[in-house]
């Protein structure tokens, strides 16, 4: 009777584990967007941005006895996000590029929509803020190199703060500065 009493010490309790359970999808269901939009500027596939996020969340749930209370779980799960699309992106090295000719479609198309509608008189400012749109946006970001893109995104499109990207990116806030400036000069 003393080694199943021991027994039942060491195995974690099943109402301890639905609560973690609980607690964790709580947690992780309120960043769910978030980590998509991030996922799928790192991937720049809406399919392979899907897994990206499965796949942290996996890795999120299975180290979630390792989340110390109290610290940003935001800024955690970006972590480990950023990671699992750094040792994917290195898995997929060797690996030929898939391209889609959905994307080649929606930019000539919306060539030929932008044209010009007529000579409107404006500043030039007026007339670049009504050009560029959100989707002319994310293109742009799109165009950054990695480093850049995914600092600009975290930053300007998930609202993160320096330290929490540089504690989702493993880099030093320094460096969060830096490539959030030069980021933002070349878009």
């Amino acid at each position: 009777m003393n080694a199943e009493a021991a027994g039942k010490a060491t195995k974690p309790d099943e109402t301890e584990a639905a609560a973690n359970r609980a607690r964790f999808e709580d947690e992780a269901l309120k960043h769910l967007d978030a980590l998509y939009r991030t996922a799928l500027r790192m991937t720049r596939n809406p399919s392979d941005a899907e897994d990206l996020v499965q796949d942290a969340l996996v890795r999120a749930y299975r180290f979630y006895d390792r989340f110390e209370p109290g610290t940003n779980f935001r800024a955690w799960l970006f972590k480990i996000l950023t990671n699992t699309y750094i040792n994917s992106y290195r898995r997929k090295q060797g690996r030929p590029q898939e391209s889609s000719l959905e994307d080649t479609e929606e930019f000539f198309l919306y060539n030929q929509l932008s044209g010009d509608e007529g000579d409107r008189v404006t500043d030039v400012e007026d007339t670049v803020l009504d050009r560029l749109g959100a989707d002319a946006i994310q293109r742009a970001i799109d165009q950054l190199p990695p480093q850049f893109r995914t600092t600009v995104q975290l930053s300007d499109v998930e609202g993160l703060s320096y330290a929490e990207i540089a504690e989702a990116t493993g880099v030093a806030k320094g460096t969060v500065m830096n490539r959030l400036f030069r980021g933002r000069r070349q878009l």
